[in-house]
This record gives structure tokens, sequence and C-alpha cells, in this order.
């Protein structure tokens, strides 16, 4: 595999992957996911909410359409498009803004990073600045959900080759882990109706303990991992990785 290192970066990539990751029953799942959060944070209702690399808006339009005043930050300008259409009349502010940059201090009471939306950057002090801007930008004694797939999972479950099929739409996934298993890079063949699509992504993996000790730089003063945004233990059954992790008090 020879992936670009700034594949993020690469809207093509995103057009590509649009059917295969915001698919209806993607689309569908963001509301029990929404509840769920909200059973592990306890948020007050008319909160102020982040949704940090939104993508096409599902956790933030539900959120809003629970009464919250939510932020959804994305670098793609296709899927914030598909957002605004699909959010008219609820209070959503859409930014379009690399995650690494956005930082609004003090003004959030939660934020949530969801659907391994983190790890993407080739140099690890991304990670790291990323997440002392959402420590900064979340009010004293706020809350971050993040959620992602965990090296202690993927080393259970790691398969070279895996497929699937919906529609008119066949994708082939090939899976790499890269040395001393730092990430893994991925794949994609896509059999669409237009022919044949190629695609490539890189994601830094990280274990809970590991992930813990880069909250606490970015400024966390405590986490705890949970299995499922269901809020399961984060042990050998667990589906994702799920970090809840809150900002210091004033």
């Amino acid at each position: 595999m020879d992936t670009r290192r700034d594949w993020h970066e690469d809207d093509r990539f995103w057009e590509l992957a649009e059917p295969m990751m915001f698919d209806d029953l993607r689309i569908q799942s963001a509301l029990p996911e929404v509840e769920q959060i909200l059973r592990l944070t306890r948020l007050a209702p008319g909160s102020k909410v982040l949704d940090l690399c939104c993508g096409p808006g599902r956790h933030a339009i539900e959120l809003a359409r629970k009464g919250f005043c939510v932020t959804g930050v994305d670098r793609t300008a296709r899927y914030l498009d598909r957002a605004r259409r699909s959010s008219a009349g609820l209070d959503v502010e859409w930014v379009r803004e690399d995650a690494r940059q956005f930082v609004r201090p003090d003004a959030f009471d939660l934020a949530i990073n969801l659907y391994t939306s983190f790890g993407y950057f080739e140099d690890p002090a991304d990670d790291l600045l990323l997440l002392r801007n959402v420590a900064k930008s979340l009010r004293p004694g706020g809350t971050l959900v993040m959620q992602m797939h965990g090296k202690e999972i993927i080393a259970k479950r790691f398969a070279e080759r895996t497929w699937g099929e919906h529609g008119d739409l066949v994708w082939l996934q090939e899976h790499r882990l890269l040395p001393n298993f730092s990430a893994i890079e991925d794949r994609w063949t896509l059999l669409t109706p237009k022919g044949k699509q190629e695609i490539g992504f890189v994601v830094r993996l990280y274990a809970a303990s590991e992930l813990a000790v880069l909250l606490e730089k970015a400024g966390f003063a405590k986490a705890r991992f949970l299995g499922s945004l269901e809020g399961v233990p984060y042990d050998h059954n667990a589906q994702r990785m799920v970090a809840v992790a809150q900002s210091p008090d004033a």
C-alpha cells in the first residue's frame, strides 16, 4: 500500500467513502447514539455542544432536535452542505475548519468526537494539539466523549481483508498494521456502476492507557474508558473504545 499522508485533506476520498460511511442505516443510528451519550454525561437542558469532525451532521442534528445549542465542525464542504440541508430550522452552527485549528475558549459544556475521527494526522503532536484545543474550548467541568477502535479491539479482531456491499456498491477492504502497532493502514477497492475506484487511509491506534496519558497531557482532569456508548466495561467484549474525559473544575 502507498497511502497519501494527507489523505484526510483529499475531498475525493470523502466523496467516494460517503455511500459506505453515511448510508441510511448509519444516519438512523445517530438518535440512539445521542441518547446513549446523554445518559453517559447527564447533560443539562440547553447546554452548548461541540461536534468535532461532524461529517454530515448526523449527531449534531439529533442533539439540536433535543434542544441543545450545537456547533458542528468539519473540513469537508460536501458534508457540511449536506448537514445544512438536513438541519433547516434547527439551532446548529456549521463551521468549516481543520479540527486541529478550531478553538473557542470556555464555550462548550460537551464536546463529542465520534466514529473514529481521531488519529488521522501524520505527526502525533497534532493529536495532542487537537485535544488541547478541545480542553480549552470546554467550560470548567465540561465533558469530552470520544469513540474509536482501540488497539486492544484491533488486536482481537484484526483481519487482513474484509468486504461488504450496499445497494449497487461492493467494496473490498485490505488492512495492514504499521510497525510497533502504531497505526492501521487501509486500502478500499470500490466497485460502483461508474467502475472501480481505490482509496486509502491511515489511522493512528491508541490503547486506553496511551489515550489516558494523552488526555492528561492535554489538560483533562480524569478519563474513564467504556466498551461502547451504552456504558459497558472496556474489556475483552468491547465493541469500541469510548473515552469520557472531564475538564478541570474552576
